[in-house]
């Protein structure tokens, strides 16, 4: 289901091929985040013209609004928003201990949503269901996440839950899916453990005895650096499975993004093209691998007849001056912030293309 094509000669970035059952995507690949089954601003159709293939979607909110029942009235997540590619779903873990009044039991958590106020259960295999319902092409298992600052108890805690929610997960999901299909969906397991080694480690180990179709690193970029983060990433890379693909959760910075590709991640998430987009921050090139942010409310764009980025082949560029962005943005006209979004995840998908031929060619 996971076939490496392509290893660096100088890092250990690798390209790699992921078959599911909505189709086959490449690795390194970086997910569009579609929280409530869209990505914000934009249509579907712009995100595959882009070159995208796969998106996230989130388990929490799409299970309060619209609900599961909903969903499963279209026979599927992608029949009900759209969208033809593939899907990744989070478990909801990290948004509910989010949350304020969280209660942590053995067997699951309670909590009251944040919409209505009412109180609500998820146990490993509840969320299983629902991402089962919502016909995901990768489902991760229900993890018990801490926020920063925490303590060595706390992330130890943090560590025994998520191992034992993961094979609970891991039960259910063998108990729905018929594993002699090649074409199933996948599940990945999610490594805690903080930013302790030995921790990080022992999750490692549980959720290998279980046995996952892919690793997930979850819990980092929460406050604890980039450089303990990065020896964190080194530290688990090199003991994950070579034949299995690793996902770095929520972690997009483009620097950050390249760095992690050569220590040999190959799925990442997060919000930062769209967000940014939407507070007219926009992404340009400065050369190989770098760039640098354009703040399109500056006055100094007033009467820029430039593109964003001369050097972009993307709609935006093509037809917009930096002039015209920095008036939508000004008179506060929604079509800025989809141009802004459009044009950042544009760049991305290209980021990521560049590093794809530099790995080919023997040069990252």
């Amino acid at each position: 289901m996971f076939k490496i094509e392509y290893k660096s000669k100088i890092s250990r970035a690798r390209i790699g091929r992921l078959k599911l059952p909505s189709g086959e995507v490449e690795t390194p690949l970086f997910l569009p985040i579609a929280t409530f089954g869209n990505v914000r601003g934009l249509s579907f159709e712009e995100i595959k013209k882009i070159g995208y293939q796969m998106i996230l979607a989130n388990t929490y909110h799409l299970h309060l609004r619209p609900g599961t029942e909903i969903i499963k009235k279209f026979k599927s997540l992608k029949n009900f928003c759209g969208w033809n590619g593939s899907i990744l779903t989070d478990s909801g873990g990290f948004q509910i201990f989010s949350l304020k009044n969280v209660k942590v039991f053995e067997n699951f958590v309670e909590f009251l949503d944040e919409i209505e106020g009412k109180k609500h259960k998820l146990s490993p295999e509840k969320s299983i269901e629902i991402q089962l319902d919502f016909k995901s092409d990768i489902l991760m298992v229900l993890d018990y996440f801490c926020g920063w600052p925490y303590k060595k108890k706390e992330i130890e805690k943090a560590v025994s839950l998520t191992t034992k929610w993961a094979q609970r997960s891991k039960i259910f999901f063998k108990e729905k899916i018929n594993f002699k299909n090649h074409l199933r969906p996948l599940l990945f397991g999610i490594i805690q453990g903080g930013v302790y080694k030995n921790l990080r480690e022992k999750s490692l180990k549980d959720l290998l005895e279980i046995g996952f179709d892919g690793y997930a690193i979850g819990g980092l970029g929460v406050g604890e650096g980039v450089s303990k983060m990065f020896e964190v990433i080194d530290f688990l890379v090199k003991k994950i499975p070579e034949e299995k693909p690793r996902y770095l959760m929520g972690i997009g910075l483009l620097d950050q993004i390249l760095k992690a590709i050569k220590k040999g991640i190959d799925i990442f998430d997060c919000v930062v093209p769209t967000r940014e987009g939407r507070h007219g921050r926009i992404f340009v090139r400065s050369q190989k691998f770098k760039y640098k942010i354009v703040n399109i409310l500056n006055t100094k764009y007033k009467k820029d007849k430039k593109p964003i980025d001369s050097k972009c082949n993307c709609f935006v560029c093509q037809n917009f001056s930096r002039a015209f962005l920095h008036h939508l943005f000004k008179t506060k006209d929604p079509l800025g912030l989809r141009l802004a979004s459009f044009h950042n995840l544009y760049f991305y998908f290209e980021f990521i293309e560049e590093i794809k031929r530099a790995i080919k060619k023997g040069k990252v």
